[in-house]
């Protein structure tokens, strides 16, 4: 017979919100209930048991541990995030952080744009695509083609963009993935934010959303961008430093999209889109991968919005870990 704690911890597996690889507290940014993880050395898998006390905390006030992630360590063995990383900023602590989700990563350094068809081949091995922009063009319309055809199966795009000019690419991706979405300006940051209170533009990280589960502080970054919806027509001088505020610093959201994180300046900085069995985050502070690594929240951050990207529910056991 199992153990009461043993036996606990089964029951909240049944419950999860989505398959094994998410943990039991997906979608909150506070868990309410201390876990501990145990590695099963036979088959290689994680399990997470209730443990008493409280939930311990780390010098940002963030849940420490990963237990506490939107997906188990190990979930998504198997699976390669491709990044195309136009910048050269270092992706060392970032591929690590995925590694630790099972997600193995190969990138296109700065100066190496694969070709059409070498895009087409590494998506057809990848689960989700990174681009990190830089401020030229580097992606014909023949890339932006067999990128579209690989959201459009539903695979997850994570579009990393940041300070003017740093987001060319970033905007004209965003723009066939889905019309009218792009990123703009530069606007000073450096600050940690909570949890936001749900007014729009009100600063912080998004309640209730996988891709924010365990983050109650996030590092915003350096200087950023700010996500709008609306076409470009000249330059918008309220998203830029010096300027005041203005409601296009937070924009009216279209159908499918989901504010995750709002900077010290009320400004949209990451969202998230699902419609249509299709998933993408954009986000214009690629800044917090290279700078001030996980000084509140990075880390975690960015392993559950590739954890959400790998969109689990769509494919089931073919992204999965048994």
């Amino acid at each position: 017979m199992l153990p009461l704690r043993r036996l606990l911890a089964a029951l909240v597996f049944t419950a999860l919100p989505a398959f094994a690889q998410y943990t039991p507290t997906a979608g909150k940014n506070a868990p309410d209930t201390a876990y501990e993880a145990r590695a099963d050395h036979q088959n290689g898998s994680v399990r997470l048991e209730k443990s008493d006390g409280p939930v311990p905390r780390d010098g940002h006030g963030n849940a420490r541990g990963n237990q506490y992630d939107l997906a188990v360590d190990g979930a998504f063995k198997g699976q390669t995030v491709l990044i195309i990383d136009q910048t050269g900023n270092t992706l060392v602590n970032t591929r690590a952080a995925l590694e630790e989700k099972g997600l193995a990563s190969v990138v296109y350094p700065n100066g190496k744009t694969p070709t059409p068809a070498e895009l087409k081949e590494a998506l057809s091995k990848s689960c989700e695509l990174w681009l990190i922009s830089n401020g030229d063009a580097r992606l014909s319309d023949a890339h932006l083609a067999i990128i579209k055809a690989f959201f459009d199966a539903g695979h997850g795009v994570y579009i990393w963009g940041d300070n003017d000019p740093y987001y060319l690419d970033a905007n004209r991706i965003a723009s066939a993935l889905v019309p009218g979405l792009r990123m703009e300006g530069d606007l000073p940051a450096g600050q940690i934010v909570g949890v936001a209170d749900g007014r729009s533009g009100a600063p912080g990280v998004r309640k209730g959303h996988l891709v924010t589960t365990g983050v109650e502080h996030l590092y915003e970054g350096v200087t950023i961008a700010t996500i709008q919806f609306t076409p470009k027509d000249g330059r918008t001088a309220a998203l830029y430093a010096g300027s005041p505020q203005s409601a296009v610093r937070a924009p009216a959201l279209p159908d499918g999209f989901t504010p995750l994180l709002y900077g010290s300046a009320s400004n949209l900085v990451s969202v998230a889109y699902e419609k249509d069995g299709k998933r993408l985050v954009m986000d214009g502070g690629f800044t917090r991968l290279a700078v001030s690594w996980d000084d509140a929240g990075t880390a975690r951050y960015v392993k559950n919005a590739a954890a959400w990207l790998v969109h689990a529910e769509r494919f089931k056991e073919t992204v999965a870990t048994k």
